[in-house]
């Protein structure tokens, strides 16, 4: 896996879910925060329009003190980055092996609607949303969202956009998903941009 680093812009829209992601934020001070996804498919990170959290998950912001930055994943994820070595050194994720220090913990439902810059996206800002299918034993427990070559990400996307009974239900405003369109990426003959 590739873990895609999606920076955590400050939250914009008033909700008092986001208490705790602000307290985190002005207390890091110069060292970012990120959500990170981890992907098979760095290659289709141009398209992304959103990325998603399980509301009902378990979330942490750990410091990863080898680089100075806040990663937010889950717990178990958190320890597997803890016991790996940094591309092209000889030094781990944090300074001792197999410990990372959990800053803050978070419910998925606290991480929704936040806004957040994708490396390399289309978009100058997305937001994170609701998805019911996570697994917070695979991956980071965040999922970054490619509609244009993720069926699944495309269908969630879409019943967000589709259903503001749904939307409502986790606090979602239309501006998080509605301005949002497929970005074609990739073109596969005899299937298209947009497969």
């Amino acid at each position: 896996y590739v873990l895609i680093k999606l920076k955590v812009l400050a939250p914009d829209h008033g909700q008092a879910r986001h208490a705790k992601m602000e307290d985190l934020l002005a207390k890091a001070g110069d060292k970012p925060v990120y959500f990170v996804p981890a992907t098979l498919r760095p290659e289709t990170m141009y398209g992304q329009t959103n990325c998603f959290v399980l509301p009902e998950g378990e979330y942490g912001a750990y410091l990863v003190d080898a680089i100075n930055e806040i990663f937010v994943m889950s717990a178990r994820s958190a320890r597997g980055l803890s016991c790996q070595v940094l591309a092209g050194t000889n030094d781990y994720y944090t300074k001792e092996f197999g410990k990372i220090e959990c800053l803050e913990t978070f419910t998925g439902h606290e991480l929704l609607g936040l806004p957040l810059k994708a490396p390399l996206s289309t978009y100058e800002k997305v937001y994170t949303l609701p998805l019911l299918t996570i697994s917070m034993n695979k991956g980071t427990g965040v999922v970054t969202s490619v509609p244009s070559d993720a069926p699944d990400d495309y269908v969630s996307l879409k019943a967000l956009q589709d259903k503001p009974d749904f939307r409502a239900k986790y606090d979602i405003t239309d501006d998080m998903v509605m301005p949002y369109s497929v970005v074609p990426i990739i073109s596969i003959e005899g299937y298209g941009n947009a497969s």
